[in-house]
């Protein structure tokens, strides 16, 4: 390969073989957390930080996607494992997409990085026998599954990783000098 020509992109990542350590059921759910993790890294690597609390066309703030595709991981993690959220969950609910100025670009992707990284790791623990166990959702205790919370939770961050990415899209369109 000559040295101006680009290096072709990787596959996407439920191209790339399984993810080790993860049951085969379970695999759709890793690709798709990481899939998703490789884009909104690509797209956060230039993002200016001014616009990170900014709402356009009455769309969410970068903000705050980043702050809920970590926090929802979090909360349907913690109940596929059969556990109550905690008061630090519950606080974490309530400040998701209101500006705070100790929060910049940087230190949101960091933590949501570290928190893909945490969802991987909670997802190796899963058993093909684990994940039909039936599981009870929020105060109004709603019925679902251990699947259905894990394969939620990759729906939930794959379907926000496109709402910013629309997001940072129109903010780009609206700052010419992004």
């Amino acid at each position: 390969m000559e040295n101006n020509q680009q290096k072709p992109p990787s596959p996407e990542r439920w191209l790339r073989g399984p993810v080790q350590n993860i049951i085969l059921p379970l695999q759709p759910v890793a690709h798709a957390l990481l899939q998703a993790q490789d884009e909104i890294n690509e797209i956060m690597n230039a993002f200016p930080p001014h616009l990170l609390w900014e709402h356009v066309a009455g769309m969410a703030s970068v903000g705050f996607h980043l702050q809920h595709i970590a926090g929802v991981q979090d909360r349907l993690f913690t109940y596929a494992e059969n556990k109550s959220l905690s008061d630090k969950q519950m606080i974490a609910l309530k400040s998701e997409g209101k500006r705070n100025e100790e929060y910049s670009a940087a230190i949101l992707l960091e933590k949501l990085n570290a928190q893909f990284h945490e969802s991987l790791n909670r997802l190796s623990i899963f058993t093909e026998e684990k994940i039909r166990e039936e599981r009870k959702v929020g105060r109004k205790q709603l019925p679902s599954t251990v699947q259905g919370l894990l394969f939620h939770a990759a729906e939930h961050t794959m379907r926000h990783t496109g709402q910013l990415l629309v997001t940072i899209a129109v903010l780009k369109n609206n700052h010419p000098h992004f």
